[in-house]
């Protein structure tokens, strides 16, 4: 039962008295204003920039309390793998060692290589940087390659070093035959030879062993080391005269699940208290009752960052919070105030932001004070220290401030596009310097179904003198909502490291 305010829960209503005590309230209590004017200054605290986002820009109801949804990635850009062994006659493989014979890959002739590669078939489902609890590796179940067909051509990375790329080969495939190991062995004929028979080093990550068996791609940066050692489909070609194609079809959903939960704010007065006219705020329980409701979004807001999904012994449900999932699924940088340089900040964007790893950018990147600070302080030398003219571009340069709901909105010029930075005075102390979570992947997801909107509600005179003979009268603030979150490449996270 929530506590129900009297007289006696504040301070300030008495004095000391002499002999007398006849009253134990003086006149200036009774009687004075002071010249205080009407008012009193108030603090006014930034309270709650991500909900203020979410239950505005991307509320979206919800008419279960335990709910469902689909994830869609698309393939077409995902007809990769790499190449863990090659031979010459489609029986014996060569896995230990990343030199090729250059004539044996000449214009024309005939080839074998075995492929794998790092993503579920079953909705594309790839690892995020940095984040080793969700890591696909080569070779892992459920990666086998099912988008080869005969006729495709293929693009094959080599260099004069097995890790220096500076070449490639293309061959057509003649057959597509399933191995072992989530592996797919292809026969090749071979249309664009090396440049020079030095460049005959297939892109492993060591010259004696292959991808599968060497290779953490959950800590490879997508343009330093990845792609330099993926061998892409680049096309089709077919005889005059021949038939349709064979076809594939790829399987892009995942499923997903959230939990709404309860949120409650009680305000109870007795009646005596209401009725009594205070010096600051004459009416107490209307002032009380602004401040409820503000703590009510300031909790929500806190739940949204650092809850976890999960419903306990009791049956009581709790929503996924940004923070939780992001460290669990999404891809994990790090950033040291005092080594970290704008340089290392846009490596860590260029992976983020990859069209590879997701398609939009509509991100928010919330901040903790110190790093508001840093990210300021570097890119506002650009406007402090170098005169900018109509014709002089600066990349990561202060680019100003908006106003969005009302939230101040820093942005920052980068090559990729505009960092939308927020301060969040909630990230304080918690280790995370910044939270980058993709709008278009996150909803908040209220409960409304038959009649009953279980978005934010004030309900007044739950308990009142008229309904319960009680002389108090008690009002609630009730919210039940969830939020979802997909596509977690398209989020990240950078732990503050020392």
């Amino acid at each position: 039962m929530a506590s129900t305010l009297t007289l006696s829960n504040f301070t300030g209503l008495t004095e000391s008295y002499a002999a007398s005590q006849g009253s134990t309230l003086s006149t200036g209590d009774l009687r004075r204003k002071y010249n205080f004017g009407p008012y009193v200054s108030s603090l006014n605290i930034a309270q709650d920039p991500f909900f203020r986002f979410l239950s505005t820009l991307r509320k979206e109801s919800v008419d279960d309390p335990q709910f469902k949804f689909t994830e869609e990635r698309p393939s077409f850009h995902k007809r990769y793998s790499y190449v863990v062994g090659h031979g010459t006659d489609g029986v014996t493989y060569t896995i230990d060692d990343a030199t090729v014979t250059a004539t044996n890959i000449e214009q024309g002739d005939t080839w074998y290589i075995r492929v794998k590669t790092d993503y579920k078939s079953a909705g594309n489902i790839t690892s995020r940087y940095g984040n080793s609890n969700n890591a696909v590796q080569i070779g892992a179940t459920g990666t086998q390659p099912a988008f080869y067909l005969e006729n495709l051509m293929v693009k094959i990375p080599f260099g004069s070093a097995f890790n220096q790329p500076n070449d490639f080969i293309v061959g057509r495939i003649e057959t597509v035959t399933p191995a072992a190991s989530e592996a797919v062995d292809l026969k090749l004929k071979i249309v664009r030879t090396l440049g020079t028979a030095t460049n005959n080093e297939l892109q492993w990550l060591s010259a004696s062993a292959p991808m599968s068996n060497t290779y953490s791609v959950a800590n490879a940066n997508i343009q330093a080391n990845l792609e330099s050692k993926k061998t892409y489909i680049s096309g089709n070609a077919f005889g005059k005269g021949t038939g349709y194609p064979d076809t594939w079809a790829d399987n892009p959903y995942s499923t997903g699940k959230g939990y709404t939960q309860i949120w409650k704010t009680a305000m109870g007065m007795d009646n005596t208290t209401r009725a009594t006219v205070l010096k600051y705020a004459g009416n107490e329980f209307m002032r009380i009752w602004g401040q409820k409701l503000i703590e009510h979004k300031w909790d929500i807001e806190t739940d949204l960052l650092f809850g976890t999904q999960y419903i306990d012994s009791d049956g009581i449900q709790y929503t996924q919070g940004a923070v939780d999932y992001v460290i669990n699924y999404g891809q994990t940088f790090g950033l040291n105030h005092s080594t970290k340089t704008t340089d290392d900040f846009l490596d860590d964007l260029s992976q983020f932001l990859d069209p590879r790893v997701q398609t939009s950018n509509a991100t928010l990147f919330q901040t903790d004070t110190y790093t508001y600070n840093w990210l300021n302080k570097m890119s506002g030398y650009f406007n402090n220290n170098i005169q900018i003219s109509p014709n002089y571009r600066a990349d990561f340069a202060f680019k100003g401030i908006s106003n969005k709901l009302g939230v101040a909105v820093n942005k920052i010029s980068t090559i990729y596009g505009d960092v939308n930075m927020v301060r969040n005075v909630h990230l304080d102390g918690t280790g995370i310097s910044i939270l980058a979570t993709n709008m278009n992947y996150v909803k908040y997801r209220p409960l409304v179904g038959n009649g009953l909107n279980r978005d934010t509600s004030v309900y007044v005179g739950v308990q009142t003198l008229e309904n319960t003979g009680i002389d108090k009268r008690v009002d609630l603030i009730l919210t039940e909502a969830g939020t979802e979150y997909q596509m977690p490449e398209c989020h990240a996270v950078w732990p503050t490291t020392y």
